[in-house]
């Protein structure tokens, strides 16, 4: 298992789990990002991680990608 942030681009990963306080973890599983999604990255830009999640390109920071874990 490790972060979000570690993933290769263009690599498709399975998310095992979210972590962070209860708000966060409500906010990402509103965007998809719940255990068993894939999730693919697309690029890095600026700081902020765009990846495809549920067939939808989703920009996050990096703070944010450092919860989910693949």
């Amino acid at each position: 298992m490790m972060p979000l942030t570690l993933a290769g681009k263009g690599e498709e990963n399975i998310v095992k789990r979210v972590g962070g306080s209860p708000e966060v973890k409500k906010h990402l599983e509103a965007l998809g990002f719940v255990s068993g999604s894939r999730v693919t990255v697309i690029s890095e830009i600026a700081g902020n991680i765009i990846v495809r999640v549920k067939e939808t390109r989703v920009a996050i920071s990096r703070e944010l990608a450092q919860k989910i874990m693949v």
